[in-house]
């Protein structure tokens, strides 16, 4: 009985009416979300990562939250397939997009549960200024639930891209770090060379440069610990890009160089899976920014969110 026929049956609110009332409010709310949701009860799990251990939050159906609970990642992997198994039914998991890849992703999609990644932000929602990796998963545990019901704006999705994929983008990636650390072993050297009054020399490393230096026998000993490394790093850069120029196509469009080319295309992945061009610039960060609000309108500079190797 409703609360409508408790009142037109003449009963008064009587405590134990309230809470027929109340019982009957919550059991229309479950038998709702039954009804979109038919067959077993769907399971979500926010997924908290760490190096050496998992925090995972789980929640059935439209209950509240289990308490989180701490697993290594063998056992975490084990109890997953056990409650795949056990229920029988859909199993969703989410954990935010770190420095450890997309192998759990892989993983849990092997064991049959659709896993989200997606990209790291701010959880503490209320501003409450405490922050732990159960609440961490709680969060997320929550954001997964709306998303499964369907606000897909719930999530902030991250592409998860193939392992092929992964693979061919570590090559230009691995060239980047080679560069980086090239550059940065040559500032050293010119630091020297200026600390002690002497005017630096671009790539002083480089074998005739090297062998013409004017310098103190001190420091030029100093500085000959660091050109074996120059060398070595210069011939691995200069083997990466004439491996990765060999697998551009050879019809460019007019201002994009064979490299550039090349590390667009990998950083992408699929051009396919874009519908649009606002999509293309919206994903690689050349968008401009806004902030508006009543009668004011600001538009600022491209925002610059994606992967600065898109943009060359």
């Amino acid at each position: 009985m409703t609360c409508k026929e408790l009142s037109g049956a003449g009963l008064g609110p009587t405590p134990d009416n309230m809470n027929k009332c109340l019982h009957t409010e919550l059991s229309s709310h479950e038998g709702t979300r039954s009804e979109f949701n038919p067959g077993k009860t769907l399971i979500k799990l926010g997924i908290d990562v760490h190096q050496e251990f998992y925090v995972v939050v789980a929640q059935e159906g439209g209950a509240n939250p289990k308490p989180a609970q701490r697993f290594k990642k063998e056992a975490f992997l084990n109890w997953a397939a056990k409650l795949k198994q056990k229920s029988g039914g859909d199993i969703h998991a989410v954990y935010e997009a770190c420095g450890f890849g997309f192998a759990l992703q892989r993983q849990l999609a092997a064991l049959g549960i659709a896993c989200q990644v997606v990209c790291p932000q701010k959880l503490d929602e209320g501003n409450k200024r405490v922050k732990t990796d159960g609440l961490d998963a709680k969060a997320l545990c929550l954001k997964l639930d709306r998303y499964v019901e369907g606000n897909r704006a719930a999530l902030a999705r991250v592409r998860v891209p193939t392992e092929e994929e992964e693979q061919l983008r570590a090559i230009h990636r691995q060239r980047e770090q080679l560069v980086k650390a090239r550059k940065q072993l040559e500032a050293q050297g010119r630091s020297l060379m200026v600390n002690h009054g002497i005017e630096p020399v671009q790539s002083w490393w480089k074998r005739r440069t090297f062998a013409a230096l004017a310098l103190p026998p001190w420091m030029k000993e100093l500085l000959g610990n660091s050109q074996p490394i120059l060398l070595a790093l210069e011939e691995k850069i200069r083997a990466l890009t004439v491996q990765l120029q060999a697998a551009a196509s050879p019809h460019q469009p007019r201002g994009l160089g064979m490299m550039t080319s090349v590390v667009i295309d990998r950083e992408i992945g699929n051009w396919e899976r874009f519908v649009n061009r606002r999509q293309v610039g919206s994903y690689t960060g050349l968008c401009p920014g806004e902030y508006s609000s009543g009668n004011t309108r600001f538009q600022s500079c491209v925002t610059k969110l994606a992967t600065g190797r898109v943009r060359p």
